[in-house]
């Protein structure tokens, strides 16, 4: 009897060793498979303008057809085209695994590597995209097609769509898709992109979920004047009432104000972060009035203080084409990002009040309004718990950023959105976003991808 129950226990035992090693093993097959599509994936230039998805679209488009994977083409333009491929599943509200495939453009001078090749340096990959966010999108694609590969129910559909020009304001992609094919949008209950990730702070674990973000106000200001030579300066000139009217809006920066989610970031942060931040974050909406705080959370984290106010940035400049004509016309524009409690037409109203006395021209190039997820729901529930059983020490956040994603035209429609990568990143690699020499942590990518996959897993099953 005692021999028997010792082969009994010694088979079991080797039974879940062998499952463990056959589950580490496709794991780590599944994560090489993903990085190798992350370094085709780099290697195709999507810079936008022009974007050109559409060769992103034939690259997705091989991938699904390998598998067997229905799939659709969406063609907004010439050259421009977004992809939707659909796993059937039950009844419960679907969820879509929602990327851009278009990137920003990259000055080769200002890179180690070449930024349109994907490139592996000491256990890194450079290239434009490797962060925003072909690295996502990599992952969500794995993701998919090892659901559709282990052929198993699931509780609901998932949704894979790939889309264009998110990085110009998405009218060719995403609102496009939503204005001219709305049923694809019917079923949807959630949808998971970028916005959020893990990073080391203070030398803690923290995972940020996007569940809220700063509204785009992008805007082009225009002013007049007397055309004339310069070598004969006039009192005033289109050029001089432009940079009046810029030094302004620089030299008298917003009133600060905490919104209840920025406030409860800042709280959550407040546990995390240096002794001597923390009880200011811990009482941010106090502290926030005080200019000396203010101005010294400018210098030391900008991001976390432009959750504070309404904020625009001066990013671009046009007068003469000759150094000696002083011309009729100047303009510059301006991105400005607005606290998701304020209207953008009350924005834009507000910022033709101050600039009335400059004589200046104010036109909207893009708005949009603002929206937010709860926390209170079965997919952000299963991040949290996902996360706390494979990183139990992790803080996890629910986050506001800065930046705007495609979610700004998810939420309205009812649909939580959230924008979160399970990938751990330092913040080296958080300043390539839009800047030089982005990068990802090649182990780091490979290990977001299983997470990544757990994550899905745990909600679809």
């Amino acid at each position: 009897m005692i021999s028997f129950l010792k082969k009994t226990i010694l088979q079991s035992l080797l039974l879940i060793i062998v499952t463990v090693s056959n589950s580490y093993s496709e794991d780590a097959n599944f994560s090489n498979e993903a990085y190798e599509w992350l370094k085709s994936y780099v290697n195709i230039n999507t810079v936008n303008p022009p974007g050109n998805e559409i060769k992103a679209v034939n690259f997705f488009k091989n991938i699904f057809e390998k598998e067997g994977i229905e799939y659709k083409i969406y063609k907004s333009s010439k050259n421009r085209a977004n992809i939707l491929a659909e796993i059937k599943g039950g009844t419960k509200p679907s969820i879509m695994l929602l990327q851009h495939m278009d990137t920003v453009d990259a000055n080769k001078k200002f890179w180690i590597t070449n930024p349109f090749k994907a490139t592996e340096k000491l256990g890194y990959l450079y290239g434009r995209g490797t962060l925003d966010m072909k690295g996502t999108g990599i992952s969500h694609l794995a993701t998919f097609v090892r659901l559709n590969r282990q052929k198993e129910k699931l509780n609901r559909n998932i949704i894979f769509l790939a889309t264009a020009d998110e990085e110009t304001g998405g009218r060719m992609g995403l609102g496009w898709l939503i204005n001219n094919h709305p049923n694809i949008f019917k079923n949807v209950g959630f949808v998971l992109t970028e916005g959020g990730s893990g990073r080391i702070i203070n030398q803690k674990l923290v995972f940020e979920i996007e569940v809220t973000q700063k509204v785009p106000v992008w805007l082009k200001l225009t002013s007049f004047g007397n055309p004339g030579h310069a070598s004969s300066p006039q009192v005033s000139s289109s050029i001089t009432k432009l940079i009046d009217a810029l030094n302004y809006l620089k030299e008298n920066p917003f009133p600060p104000r905490v919104i209840s989610s920025v406030e409860d970031y800042f709280y959550g942060l407040s546990d995390i972060v240096d002794t001597s931040d923390s009880k200011n974050f811990r009482n941010i909406k106090k502290v926030v009035s005080k200019k000396d705080f203010i101005n010294k959370l400018q210098k030391k984290s900008p991001f976390h203080h432009s959750l504070t106010r309404d904020t625009c940035s001066i990013t671009r400049l046009g007068g003469s084409n000759k150094i000696n004509v002083v011309p009729a016309e100047a303009w510059a524009e301006i991105d400005c990002r607005i606290l998701p409690d304020k209207n953008a037409d009350d924005f834009i109203k507000e910022i033709k009040e101050i600039l009335s006395k400059f004589d200046i021209k104010v036109e909207k190039i893009l708005a949009f309004n603002s929206s937010k997820s709860s926390i209170d729901t079965k997919l952000y529930k299963t991040i949290h718990a996902t996360l706390k059983k494979d990183y139990p020490a992790a803080y996890i956040l629910p986050r506001v950023t800065t930046g705007f994603t495609d979610s700004h035209y998810i939420r309205p429609l009812g649909i939580q959105s959230y924008g979160f990568n399970p990938v751990i990143l330092d913040l080296q690699e958080l300043k390539g976003i839009h800047g030089n020499n982005e990068r990802i942590s090649i182990k780091a990518f490979k290990k977001s991808v299983i997470d990544q996959y757990n994550i899905i897993k745990n909600f679809v099953y």
